[in-house]
């Protein structure tokens, strides 16, 4: 499980949205082998050196995207994120678009909650809220 402050996933999302509209749209999280996908507000969980969230708008050049790591699998302070990232990512490097339209409205709905967990099986990525 990957735990992240809710701020902080509405600022990626943000970020990203701002992104677009100044810079032309949303990158293609799949590195255009499924077109079209996720290319809309959302954000990348991305598997990389610690576990991360991405803002996905399209670029100016020499920018980058707003990245939140997770509270468990930060490279800096947290010695132990490369055995946590493989125990519940897996050892390769990898990528997951999640969806605004999916995100806004549980924010929404639960606005005492502080974090959102991220849970990911073989086959899907399951969310829900803490509050703290």
């Amino acid at each position: 499980m990957f735990t992240f402050p809710i701020l902080a996933v509405r600022k990626v999302i943000d970020r990203g949205i701002a992104d677009a509209a100044a810079n032309g749209g949303f990158r293609n999280p799949y590195y255009g082998t499924r077109p079209g996908e996720g290319e809309r507000p959302g954000l990348w969980l991305v598997g990389d050196e610690g576990v991360y969230i991405m803002s996905n708008g399209k670029l100016a050049e020499g920018a980058r995207a707003l990245v939140a790591y997770s509270e468990q699998c930060h490279p800096v302070g947290n010695p132990d994120w490369w055995d946590y990232k493989r125990r519940h990512f897996g050892g390769d490097d990898g990528i997951e678009f999640i969806d605004a339209e999916q995100l806004i409205p549980l924010f929404d709905r639960n606005l005492r909650c502080t974090h959102l967990n991220v849970q990911l099986t073989e086959t899907e990525v399951s969310l829900s809220l803490i509050a703290r």
